[in-house]
């Protein structure tokens, strides 16, 4: 590498920075622009009340609702729209019922009681049925408030 000291009066090889910084900087500004606008946040499913209550007799069979009920000193007991299942079953009788279908949503529902390692282990073997979207419901909207 050589380096010249003044003088010469000839013709130097240093790189010019101020195109470069004026690059950075419409650079950061766009990029500051961009990213407030993109979507932060979780996509949350929840299930809508009925547009007639008095029609209520009608179970919706395209709900799928998962129960996990806390069992005091045992294991927990788990219920498909109110049918009970048991864990074992629970894998192959989702997978059969959404092997037809084009809506792939499923709701879990857990007792306020209930470690929440069981509601999870519910969410992983829906994604194993090939689930799209799973909700977890909440208290308020089973009693309709």
């Amino acid at each position: 590498m050589s380096m010249t000291t003044g003088g010469g009066g000839g013709y130097s090889s240093d790189i010019n920075m101020t195109p470069m910084i004026d690059i950075l900087l419409v650079l950061l500004i766009i990029f500051m622009v961009i990213v407030p606008v993109t979507p932060k946040g979780l996509d949350a499913l929840v299930p809508q009340p009925p547009k007639n209550p008095t029609n209520n007799s009608q179970p919706n069979d395209r709900t799928i609702v998962v129960q996990v009920l806390h069992v005091p000193g045992g294991a927990p007991q788990y219920k498909i729209n109110e049918t009970p299942i048991n864990k074992v079953e629970l894998l192959p009788r989702l997978t059969e019922i959404y092997a037809n279908r084009a809506e792939r949503i499923m709701f879990v529902k857990g007792d306020d009681d209930l470690n929440f390692a069981y509601v999870a282990e519910v969410i992983d073997i829906g994604r194993a049925a090939n689930v799209d979207h799973i909700g977890l419901m909440t208290p308020n909207i089973l009693s309709g408030q």
